[in-house]
Order: structure tokens, then C-alpha cells, then sequence
């Protein structure tokens, strides 16, 4: 059953990773380096974390090529995604619940406790999402969106507590998948998320996109004008000076000559 529905999860990441590396207008190898890094990259995270090798994808390639062919489906049926929004938000839940209980199931495995089984519940069902969106040079939505990451953690902890327990596996399991799941699509349908903490010394206008990379540049470049005009400002201001000092020198220059005209006459 994990796997079925493993596959279903790596299948709608790599999905939404194509979608995502299309709005930057990537090429096809970009896309499918980018629902690759999705689907597989928390896993393989958390395996080299905790030392658990072979990783999956590499003893088991096959998931690496549903990967590639889901992003490449979707590249050429992307003018159809719009209609199946709801499926894949679904489907990215039972990922996001699949991918919590296999991390804790691998870090249990390994001999480590209920704390790094919750780290590698979160690891598995966050990091690959994160690396997709910093890829793709937007703020990582599970930093600012619906409950996502804390999801995750719950999920770890839940189940690593059901199987030290002694709680019959599959009923450890079940109950997990059932639990992430609805919380997810409920944290979906009404929008509920952490608290959120802002501290800002001076108000700093937030680039509509939420793209990090061109907020910095734009900032830069903003500075750099206004540098520039005071520049330009301040090299006017002591022309003018100059030429109000040199017109004054030449005034000073003509009086006694003035002067001395007159009083030849």
C-alpha cells in the first residue's frame, strides 16, 4: 500500500515541480532536473543524513523514470492542468502523509529515536519542496503557506509513537495516513497556517512575485540610482558654486577698472 501510494505522491511532486520550472521558462532538461530534485530530494536528504544507503532511487530506478515521464506529460499537457488543480492538491496530501511515515519508518529502522524519527518525517516530506522553490528563485511556499512542515512533524511523531507502542504496523500506518491527510486538506480548504512573525526596522516595500533574488536586485539597483542622482545632484551644486565664485572673481576683477575710467573722465 506505501508504495502505491509513494508512487502516486512522487508522481503529483514531479507534476507540480514541471508546472513550476515552466513559469521560468525552462528547458526540458531543467524541468526534469527540477521534478526530480521535488520527488526524490527529501528522501535522498534524509538517507544521506542517517547514513541509509543504497538510496531508493538509485536501487530502485524505476521511480526515478515515473519521475521523469510524469514531468514530461505534464510539458505536453500542461494547457489541461488548470482543470485537475484539485486532484493535484489532493495528491501532493497523500504524498506529503507518505513521504512523513516512510522517513520516520527509515529512521526507526536505523535504530534512532522518536526526536530524529520526527526530523526525518519532516526532512522527507519538506526539503524537496524548499530546494524546487529556491531553484525556481521564489521564498519556499511550506515557510509562509498552509500547514505543511508542521504536518509532517505531527505525522513523524504520531506514528513513531503508535510503533514504539507496540501498535500493530499496518494500524500505526493507517491511522497516520488518515491523520496527515485530513489535516492537510483541512489546513488547504480553510486556509489555516502558523502565526507568522514579521520585524522590519524600516518599512521595505515586498516584491509582488515573492522572487527574493529580483527583490535584492531591484533594491540594488534603486540604491544605485539614488546614489547616482545625488551624484549628479552634488557635482551640479558645486558647479554652480564654482561659477557663482568665478563670476564674483571676475566682478571684483572689472570694478577698479570701472573705477578708474571714471575718474579719468
Amino acid at each position: 500500500m506505501l508504495t502505491v501510494l509513494y508512487v502516486i505522491g512522487i508522481t503529483a511532486e514531479a507534476m507540480t515541480a514541471a508546472l513550476a520550472a515552466g513559469r521560468q521558462r525552462m528547458d526540458l532538461f531543467g524541468v526534469s532536473m527540477i521534478a526530480c530534485v521535488t520527488a526524490l530530494g527529501g528522501g535522498t536528504v534524509r538517507d544521506m543524513l542517517l547514513g541509509h544507503y543504497p538510496l531508493r532511487w538509485v536501487s530502485e530506478p524505476i521511480f526515478l523514470v515515473i519521475v521523469v515521464t510524469a514531468a514530461l506529460i505534464t510539458v505536453l499537457a500542461s494547457f489541461l492542468m488548470d482543470y485537475f488543480r484539485t486532484i493535484f492538491l489532493l495528491a501532493d496530501a497523500v504524498g506529503l502523509a507518505v513521504f512523513s511515515v516512510l522517513g520516520a519508518q527509515v529512521a526507526l529502522s536505523g535504530g534512532h529515536g522518536i526526536v530524529i524519527a520526527c526530523f526525518a518525517a519532516v526532512v522527507t516530506g519538506v526539503v524537496g519542496g524548499v530546494m524546487r522553490d529556491i531553484l525556481c528563485d521564489r521564498i519556499p511556499l511550506v515557510f509562509s503557506a498552509e500547514l505543511y512542515g508542521s504536518i509532517a512533524l505531527i505525522a513523524g511523531l504520531m506514528y513513531s509513537a503508535m510503533h514504539l507502542s507496540d501498535i500493530p504496523e499496518n494500524t500505526a500506518v493507517i491511522a497516520t495516513l488518515l491523520t496527515a491527510f485530513t489535516l492537510r486538506v483541512v489546513a488547504i480548504y480553510y486556509n489555516i497556517a502558523l502565526p507568522v512573525f514579521e520585524y522590519q526596522e524600516r518599512e521595505i516595500r515586498r516584491d509582488p512575485a515573492g522572487r527574493f533574488t529580483m527583490w535584492v536586485m531591484n533594491k540594488a539597483g534603486v540604491r544605485r540610482k539614488e546614489m547616482k542622482r545625488r551624484t549628479v545632484g552634488n557635482a551640479q551644486r558645486r558647479q554652480q558654486r564654482r561659477a557663482r565664485h568665478e563670476q564674483k572673481r571676475r566682478g571684483e576683477a572689472e570694478d577698479p577698472a570701472q573705477e578708474s575710467g571714471n575718474s579719468a573722465e
